[in-house]
């Protein structure tokens, strides 16, 4: 039997990230995050893009576009969208869940979701950051281990 895994090492890779403006207070944490981890893990800061959009519908688009530039190993999608009181949250987590996962399958680069889809603003700290970790970390060692695995295939 042969097994592959991925790797945490960076070394060498180009990374795109594109971030939600929204709810930037959450978003910003997400983006410290997730070049933090980047950068432990050997990603030179020179190697990072970062692509600031409206909003989380926005992001989609934008990871679509960069995914094909040929110029990045791999894409984070980061935002943060919290309930409201209206429907307009269950539209946006959708479409904006579907949009990535569209551009994820058919991206020639790993393209990770790193949106937050939380009830109140508390969730959505605890996840960029607090008590119950940080979502772009997770998304950024998830995406180098994708690279990594892919890259054996």
């Amino acid at each position: 039997m042969e097994v592959k895994t991925g790797s945490l090492n960076g070394q060498h890779r180009h990374v795109g990230i594109v971030v939600a403006k929204f709810n930037q207070l959450v978003t910003q944490k997400l983006l410290d995050g997730t070049i933090a981890t980047l950068q432990q893990c050997g990603v030179a800061e020179t190697d990072i893009q970062v692509y600031w959009v409206p909003g989380a519908f926005e992001i989609p688009r934008v990871a679509k576009l960069v995914s094909e530039t040929g110029k990045v190993d791999g894409v984070i999608a980061l935002g943060a969208v919290v309930r409201g009181a209206t429907s307009h949250y269950d539209y946006v987590c959708a479409q904006t869940a579907a949009g990535i996962a569209q551009v994820s399958l058919t991206s020639p680069v790993p393209v990770l979701f790193g949106v937050l889809t939380t009830d109140d603003m508390a969730q959505a700290l605890d996840r960029a950051g607090g008590k119950a970790g940080n979502k772009g970390s997770e998304c950024a060692q998830g995406l180098l281990e994708m690279i990594s695995v892919e890259a054996q295939i």
